[in-house]
């Protein structure tokens, strides 16, 4: 199963239909633009297309879109503090688009890098992939792949004032209330599959 996040609604591509959610039985690719229109212009907030092979059903949807990759992390200091950064009035985790010829491993890297003008990064795992689509000249499908990243030194941070990047601070889990009420859902996911939110955050 795939949930993309469109205007912070939920298009889901699974194998069968859900309960509770706006089913679309695949026939064509225009269902996806059908599906889009309604998470826009209806209360909705979540339509399933489901077709017996997904990852077949993901491939069509992939191309359907300008698709791009983007990669990130969830960085963890030496006090067990998660750094944030403060962007377009939205806190949000570090992320940048992969550049041609780089892995998502070292794009994580060096974007956390970029934007929070820190180094000497390690990364230890994935943590999970989230989708995302948006409209910049056409409609893009963006995945990014995030990761686990520990970080052991002391250095200054610095935002990416060029990136639109105001902030960029250590928050302590008893921050994460602030974070939750000001976030997009990709990254809640992000952060609930990292073991920092419990069920009921």
């Amino acid at each position: 199963m795939y949930k993309v996040f469109y205007n912070e609604k939920s298009l889901i591509l699974s194998e069968r239909p859900i309960s509770g959610s706006k089913n679309l039985n695949f026939n064509n690719e225009s269902q996806f633009e059908e599906a889009l229109a309604q998470l826009r212009n209806s209360p909705l907030k979540e339509v399933n297309i489901h077709h017996h092979n997904v990852e077949k059903l993901w491939e069509k949807f992939k191309n359907h879109f300008d698709y791009l990759e983007a990669a990130g992390g969830i960085v963890k200091n030496k006090q067990n503090e998660i750094l944030f950064i403060y962007r377009l009035t939205k806190w949000d985790l570090p992320k940048g688009k992969v550049e041609e010829g780089e892995t998502t491993e070292v794009a994580a890297l060096r974007e956390v890098e970029e934007e929070c003008g820190i180094n000497n990064l390690k990364i230890n795992k994935l943590i999970t992939t989230t989708y995302h689509i948006y409209f910049q000249d056409n409609l893009k499908l963006k995945s990014t792949y995030w990761y686990d990243i520990s970080y052991a030194d002391n250095q200054p941070l610095i935002p990416q004032i060029e990136e639109g990047i105001g902030q960029v601070k250590w928050m302590k889990t008893t921050d994460f209330s602030m974070i939750l009420e000001n976030t997009y859902e990709n990254i809640k996911i992000v952060m609930e599959k990292a073991g920092l939110l419990s069920v009921d955050q």
